[in-house]
């Protein structure tokens, strides 16, 4: 990577990254720490972001409405992102290196679950829908493109 690239790339992560906490903030959020993956088009040079972003599994999320507080009592911040159930993996395992994971307790993939939806409720002001057919047509979608 050249120096010039990395200009880009830092100027580009700096920006969406301070809309982000804009946005996140507008909703009752803040966008606490994330990450951003980019790539160079070999053919035109263009450096572009690519993957996913600000969400709860690149993201992490306090509640802005209850943080001043918290923190004032020496109390971690209310999150709505992933890492309760990071911590449950560290504690249980070590996902860096054992070969099988523990399956991850009913609730806590439920409270996952719920998270995500909240926070997308949060961030786009719409109610999740929840389509009982999503996974069979993701499967005819990635069949039909294979």
């Amino acid at each position: 990577m050249t120096q010039e690239d990395f200009d880009i790339c830092a100027k580009a992560a700096l920006d969406v990254f301070a809309f982000g906490q804009k946005v996140a903030l507008e909703r009752g959020l803040i966008l606490v720490d994330t990450k951003y993956e980019m790539g160079k088009d070999e053919e035109t040079g263009t450096i572009m972001m690519i993957d996913e972003m600000h969400t709860p599994d690149s993201s992490r999320y306090w509640l802005a409405h209850s943080y001043e507080e918290r923190i004032s009592r020496g109390m971690e911040p209310e999150n709505i992102d992933k890492e309760f159930l990071r911590l449950w993996f560290r504690d249980n395992c070590d996902p860096y290196h054992d070969d099988v994971l523990p399956e991850a307790p009913k609730e806590l993939v439920e409270e996952l679950s719920r998270r995500y939806v909240s926070l997308y409720e949060m961030i786009t002001w719409k109610d999740f829908e929840f389509d009982v057919e999503a996974e069979g047509h993701i499967g005819e979608a990635i069949q039909r493109s294979v």
